[in-house]
């Protein structure tokens, strides 16, 4: 199908307001999953098990690692003609590596070693589902939806994703307490058991045939080296690789040093440094609501492009982290909470105009290659957020130790951050699709 085409395909025959809260259940699944092996997996083998906090670290770090291959995942469900057998089956391996993970984590308690050989494998076996889940759901959401509704689609998807992170950490918290082992055995197969059937029941006979690529005979494919190749020629597809990496490495290096920073500088308790990660939070679902309202409607002519969100809410992140840096050097009387809900309103707005362009630039280019587009963007973010959590932190602990007030150290880190953002802005106004 030619470029001239593409448009035409994507509007007539797009998926419904129903269809795109169907694949948002997916990536409700994909969240339940995760959320288990990020956050509660990480708390058991810290708290419970009183294991080095490095080692779940390292362990999320290694999914992150082996989502590299997400491009190639892409590929080879390009080169297929449903992508629908592709997410359950991404779908499956992540489940199996979920619950993998929940048993290396309840093994860890009587065999240390052992326990820590499965949870590696266990990891990879995530990284792989999402890497196969993930980008055949992205590029089956960018072919089906018409640029109208990218902003309010991806919004859509990413609540939804946002929803299953929130729903898994508070059921699966009623009947964690007290903690035994096979609880966490139990209920990580009881996720991951509803995430393959919720998964199976929202993709049923989604994808239609208007939807599913042509079949082509197999000496015509189009080797992945080539695909990659061709794609990566592609200017705009390569500066909006370098800017996904950019700014997620600084969205993703704030994470593990903003509540410590709250404690160390400002003085805030534990239960206040996690109420300002909700007014983060908070920020982030406003400034993601903000670009879906002004991106899907009669606003648009008015608010500017999804390009132009992008440009200033990098321009907003990157002054919403100076502002972190000044109030490390003037203290308690800066005004830190709103400084951080700005911070989130800022990061929401790019970060959700960044997925709506990935889907606009992944058909903008031709049919048959939307899989191979999304599996660079995504492996990029996805190498971004292993690389940008560890040495996030890692840059805050030798600042601290270089430095000799944590008030400056601290200021030094938020600006680098500030500066990778402004960067970021400068990057996104040379994407010109």
């Amino acid at each position: 199908m030619s470029i001239a085409l593409t448009p035409t395909f994507i509007r007539t025959s797009g998926f419904g307001w129903l269809d795109i809260v169907r694949l948002g259940l997916v990536q409700t699944a994909i969240g339940g999953i995760v959320v288990m092996t990020t956050s509660t997996l990480n708390r058991i083998m810290v708290v419970e098990l009183a294991l080095p906090a490095i080692l779940p670290g390292l362990l999320v770090a290694f999914h992150y690692f082996i989502q590299v291959i997400r491009p190639r995942m892409g590929h080879a469900s390009d080169s297929g003609a449903k992508k629908t057998p592709w997410i359950i089956g991404g779908i499956c391996v992540l489940a199996l590596g979920g619950f993998g993970a929940a048993l290396s984590t309840a093994l860890m308690a009587s065999y240390l070693i052992l326990g820590i050989a499965c949870a590696a494998l266990a990891f990879f076996l995530i990284g792989i589902g999402v890497s196969i889940s993930g980008t055949s759901l992205l590029a089956l959401l960018a072919k089906g939806v018409n640029d109208e509704r990218r902003a309010a689609a991806a919004t859509i998807v990413w609540l939804m994703m946002i929803f299953g992170f929130a729903f898994t950490s508070i059921m699966a918290g009623k009947f964690l307490d007290p903690y035994e082992p096979y609880k966490v055995v139990v209920i990580s197969g009881i996720i991951s058991t509803i995430a393959v059937l919720v998964t199976i029941a929202a993709l049923y006979r989604l994808e239609t045939p208007e939807l599913q690529n042509s079949p082509v005979h197999a000496e015509r494919k189009t080797p992945f080296r080539q695909a990659l190749a061709e794609v990566w020629a592609d200017g705009d597809a390569r500066r909006f690789s370098i800017f996904i990496f950019i700014s997620m490495f600084a969205f993703s290096s704030q994470d593990l040093i903003l509540e410590p920073f709250a404690g160390i500088v400002f003085g805030y308790t534990l239960g206040q440094t996690t109420s300002l990660s909700g007014v983060q939070h908070s920020g982030v679902l406003m400034g993601m609501l903000l670009v879906a309202i002004c991106g899907s409607s009669r606003l648009r002519a008015y608010c500017g492009s999804l390009r132009l969100w992008m440009i200033y809410g990098c321009v907003a992140s990157g002054i919403a982290m100076l502002g972190l840096a000044i109030g490390s050097m003037v203290g308690p009387e800066w005004p830190l909470r709103f400084n951080v809900f700005l911070l989130g309103l800022a990061n929401g707005a790019f970060s959700i105009a960044a997925i709506a362009s990935m889907m606009r630039l992944a058909v903008a280019g031709g049919a048959g290659k939307e899989g191979v587009r999304i599996g660079l963007w995504g492996g990029a973010q996805a190498i971004a957020f292993g690389v940008g959590g560890l040495l996030g932190a890692a840059a805050s602990d030798i600042a601290r130790a270089l430095m000799e007030s944590q008030s400056v150290a601290y200021a030094s880190v938020f600006s680098i951050e500030s500066g990778l953002f402004i960067a970021s802005a400068y990057l996104a106004s040379k994407v010109e699709k």
